[in-house]
């Protein structure tokens, strides 16, 4: 693996980690690509080597554009219906493209982003701890 490919995490600020990875780079290099499709995730990263076997971002990006884009649609169909009070084949017509722009195109960059942090915060997964003395 080449070390000198970029800064160590323990040298990188949470700002640079959210900006490799709204850049859909790797989260130790800020380099490599991160995907090899569209929300495929490479094996591992082409420039410093780090393996990408320990992402799990599971449901969570998702979630978050699902919360997000909900809010801005259901805002804006409430305002227009309220104020032109359109018929609902026009409501179809405004609210669908935004409903897709407003989830599918942050979706990859999100989910980039929450790698990112998993990886400079060392998140694993939670375990038991025998506390019984």
């Amino acid at each position: 693996m080449n070390d000198s490919a970029g800064t160590p995490p323990s040298e990188t600020t949470v700002l640079q980690s959210a900006l490799r990875g709204l850049a859909c780079k790797c989260p130790r290099c800020g380099q490599g690509k991160l995907y090899a499709g569209f929300l495929t995730l490479a094996p591992a990263c082409d420039r410093c080597g780090l393996d990408y076997a320990f992402i799990d971002t599971g449901d969570g990006p998702a979630i978050f554009i699902i919360m997000l884009a909900g809010g801005i649609v259901v805002a804006c169909a409430l305002i227009v219906e309220v104020k032109y009070q359109p018929p609902y084949w026009l409501h179809a017509v405004l609210w669908l493209p935004l409903i897709l722009a407003t989830t599918l195109l942050p979706l990859r960059s999100m989910k980039s982003l929450l790698i990112a942090l998993q990886f400079h915060h060392k998140a694993e997964p939670g375990r038991l701890v025998d506390r019984a003395k």
